[in-house]
């Protein structure tokens, strides 16, 4: 079995337009390499796409996707203020989130026609990567129908989301991707409704085990279970 290779960055604690427009960079050379391989004549090799994974904490704010209402956002731009937090709309599909210290976010910049074409098999495998790392800690994390995302409970009155999902993929090359709650202070949540949802809850693993956990220790565990899941190795 031929394992795809991956670049692997971990961006530390990053400024949300910052990382944006890192992975705009690099997701915009992953397509121009694309563009410029189909006009090649016919016997030339192509140049090899590039696919990375970007590990990365932000600071407090708030993103709303393309199909997302500015209704589900509970504060004004004073309210932003007070509660140090700043507000994107981007072009990643899903409703509103919140990003901030503690949380894991991670943006897969992948060519997925080296993996498979399937967007809800990328999303199904992204989720499964969470389910197995909450899986090591004793959390039994699951999936609630017509949702995104990982999930504790689904089907009980107190479902909590745990890991929310947003992505863009354009010419089967994805960027965006997921944010997993850790250590967030879940106490920002309450100035928006997440994912549009306003009858669940969001939790965290801090929250679900009472302690603290390793932010580095969940990381390197959830890569383990993605290389495993995509038949990646990383560089």
């Amino acid at each position: 079995m031929s394992l795809k290779k991956v670049r692997f960055k971990d961006l530390g604690l990053i400024d949300y337009q910052e990382c944006w427009d890192y992975q705009e960079k690099l997701f915009e050379e992953t397509v121009n390499i694309k563009m410029s391989n189909r006009k090649l004549p016919e016997g030339e090799n192509p140049v090899p796409t590039q696919n990375h994974l970007l590990f990365c904490e932000h600071p407090h704010v708030y993103t709303l996707g393309k199909s997302g209402s500015i209704d589900h956002l509970l504060l004004d731009e004073v309210g932003l203020q007070k509660a140090g937090a700043t507000y994107y709309k981007i072009n990643r599909g899903g409703d509103i989130t919140y990003h901030g210290p503690g949380q894991l976010v991670g943006y897969p910049i992948l060519d997925l026609e080296l993996f498979f074409t399937d967007i809800h098999k990328y999303l199904r495998l992204l989720e499964e990567a969470v389910i197995l790392t909450l899986a090591e800690y004793g959390i039994e994390g699951n999936r609630y129908p017509g949702y995104t995302g990982v999930w504790i409970e689904p089907d009980k009155p107190e479902a909590r989301k745990i890991c929310a999902m947003g992505v863009r993929c354009s010419r089967w090359v994805t960027m965006h991707g997921f944010a997993f709650n850790i250590n967030s202070d879940l106490n920002y949540f309450k100035n928006i409704i997440p994912c549009g949802i306003d009858d669940k809850d969001v939790t965290s693993m801090q929250r679900e085990l009472g302690r603290e956990i390793p932010m580095n220790e969940v990381a390197a565990k959830l890569k383990n279970h993605i290389a495993a899941l995509f038949e990646m190795e990383f560089e």
